[in-house]
């Protein structure tokens, strides 16, 4: 029936948007024509989008036209940057901006930054910053988009303790904002805004372009231990001994996986559950050894990849998966890795468990993101110790989780105090949604200042299809 209701929207629109065909350059797509599927999909194919139209935009004034056609039409704007992060269902009367045609990447080594378009991945940057002997703040996997994966803090897999969240080092922002106005923003040139556009994700607009800061690192000591499930509770144990002491220069996370029986898989996790410390650090092997000593002799090792390496492998560290698949996601921050959560993520995700829970990942912060940025942003909840993630594959043919499969809610729900607790702007998934959660993201003078902004520059609350903070009414 949805879909019936938006071919027909469609058409209505259709008939109008001869302006808009004129005016961009990408490909515009309406529900049921080929391709619209295509634009439309995401990372998480359990998140469907069904705007009315999708323009595919081909650079800032593909961007603009499509803002100034909704605003036009009164209807509300979705932003797709590369799929891969958790987002928003956009359906129903709007129009879809989608930027992955924009993916521009350009170093200055001089000046050690970066400027990247709003389709940009990370790996891209990775690649071209290497070859000058400079890193950025990269995520996980090469395939995120930098924007997106920015705009909510960026944890960097192998430097964040190091040198804090990717938010903290953008230097410029240019964005469109709901007006139609194209809008080159810098702390000084309009501070609430450009403070509102790191932390507050896609609340203000749409982020075209954006200049960053790179770092001079051309390798580092890093890597990944794995350990039998049966091993989870000394590994993890050992593992929350680690994080009491190490240094900012060290980044992990630890990882309990349940990898399915199929070829692509290691034969050491194929069909078992393994548990991996994560390592990033910035510093000499040696130093590093010394380190990750008491981790190697918690248990014994199926497999140890950590050695000196150069940054731009950094993707192998984790080794995310590529290819779309549906799933659920939760998220949660955790002030320490007490008994009571371990035992709750040994419960949920350990050896004993019949869950199906495919992957429970927990991320040491602290370090350099537990300190202010020097300009200041919306990204909070700094004093947070961990991040932890759950990840549910759905079986193919179901459409979602029966109540007693999705047990990574469970886990959720006994790492936070009743009403949700604390969240973070970087971890919020699409069952946060609702504005009640958004604002657990933030403290209260924070949200303050988001919806204030919001209300100067989006007061009908047009980009609303994101962990949205509503305008005042």
């Amino acid at each position: 029936m949805r879909g019936e209701t938006n071919q027909k929207g469609a058409d209505m629109l259709r008939r109008s948007t001869s302006s808009l065909l004129a005016s961009v350059n990408g490909p515009v797509f309406f529900a049921g024509d080929d391709g619209f599927a295509d634009e439309a999909s995401v990372f998480n194919t359990a998140v469907m989008h069904l705007p009315y139209v999708i323009v595919g935009a081909a650079g800032a004034a593909d961007v603009r036209a499509a803002v100034h056609f909704a605003s036009e039409h009164a209807l509300p704007v979705a932003v797709l940057n590369t799929g891969h992060g958790p987002s928003v269902p956009a359906s129903g009367p709007s129009v879809m901006i989608t930027t992955r045609r924009m993916a521009g990447v350009w170093i200055d080594s001089g000046k050690r930054t970066a400027r990247v378009e709003a389709g940009a991945r990370w790996g891209q940057v990775v690649d071209e910053a290497a070859k000058v002997g400079l890193a950025p703040l990269a995520g996980s996997s090469p395939h995120v988009g930098v924007v997106g994966y920015t705009l909510g803090g960026g944890v960097s897999v192998a430097l964040g303790r190091a040198f804090g969240y990717a938010a903290d080092h953008v230097q410029v922002i240019e964005i469109v904002t709901a007006d139609g106005e194209l809008r080159r923003v810098t702390p000084d040139s309009d501070g609430e805004l450009f403070f509102a556009l790191l932390g507050g994700k896609g609340n203000f607009g749409v982020v075209t372009a954006m200049e960053f800061t790179l770092f001079p690192v051309a390798e580092i000591y890093a890597g990944a231990l794995h350990f039998s499930g049966d091993n989870a509770q000394e590994v993890l144990e050992a593992y929350e001994r680690f994080t009491s002491t190490a240094p900012d220069e060290l980044t992990s996370s630890i990882v309990f996986l349940r990898a399915p029986d199929l070829p692509f898989v290691p034969d050491f996790m194929r069909g078992r559950l393994t548990v991996s410390i994560r390592i990033s650090f910035l510093g000499a092997a040696p130093e590093g050894e010394a380190l990750i000593a008491p981790l190697r002799a918690v248990a014994p090792v199926l497999a140890d990849t950590v050695s000196t390496m150069p940054f731009a492998d950094i993707a192998s560290i984790t080794n995310d998966p590529s290819e779309p698949a549906a799933a659920v996601e939760h998220f949660a921050i955790l002030d320490e890795l007490s008994p009571s959560a371990m035992e709750a993520i040994l419960d949920i995700a350990g050896p004993n468990s019949d869950s199906s829970v495919t992957m429970v990942n927990l991320t040491h912060l602290g370090g350099a993101l537990g300190r202010p940025s020097e300009k200041a942003n919306a990204v909070g909840r700094r004093d947070a110790a961990f991040a932890i993630f759950a990840f549910t594959v759905v079986p193919p043919g179901d459409v979602v989780l029966n109540a007693g499969m999705d047990q990574g809610l469970e886990l959720m729900r006994r790492l936070t105090p009743p009403g949700g607790g604390r969240k973070h702007p970087g971890y919020l998934s699409p069952a946060d949604a609702s504005v009640e959660s958004v604002r657990l993201a933030y403290d209260a003078p924070t949200y303050e200042r988001l919806q204030a902004t919001k209300t100067r520059y989006d007061p009908r609350n047009v980009f609303r299809f994101t962990h949205n903070i509503p305008p005042r009414t």
